[in-house]
């Protein structure tokens, strides 16, 4: 009878995925990073497809454009809640927070440029007494 033997562990050079979450108002995304060509999955479709707005595409492609690793990684992205452009914003946040883990030198020139930072704004609750946040209800003098 043989003993079973156990793998030895994976060291950061064999492993070949790295995950990040990122936030933007109530967006949130978890980011796959994997060695590639360079191609952007988010929900199943192409990143052009899903995202109509340019500024969204080029918001998606900047830290990866930092980090001088456009076609060194394949970006798989699974998004909910909020909009297209917190969406957007949350995949920054997943892609910056993964790409310092497949390669933790990148981490300066990424904190520079305010891409590991979550982005804290979020919507004011409604107040009672009021009819949104701030704004009161209208006044009538007679």
């Amino acid at each position: 009878m043989t003993t079973p033997t156990t793998a030895p562990a994976p060291t950061v050079a064999d492993k070949q995925t790295w995950w990040g979450t990122g936030r933007r108002k109530t967006a949130v995304a978890r980011v796959r990073l994997k060695k590639g060509t360079g191609r952007i999955v988010v929900n199943g479709l192409e990143y052009e497809k899903y995202f109509d707005a340019v500024q969204d595409r080029l918001l998606i492609l900047n830290p990866l454009q930092i980090a001088k690793s456009v076609n060194r990684f394949d970006v798989f992205s699974n998004c909910n809640g909020g909009g297209k452009t917190g969406q957007a914003g949350a995949i920054v946040l997943g892609i910056a927070r993964a790409m310092l883990k497949a390669d933790p030198s990148q981490e300066l020139s990424l904190r520079d440029a305010g891409l590991l930072t979550r982005d804290p704004r979020m919507k004011e609750r409604k107040k009672y007494g009021r009819r949104g946040a701030r704004r009161g209800f209208q006044f009538s003098k007679r």
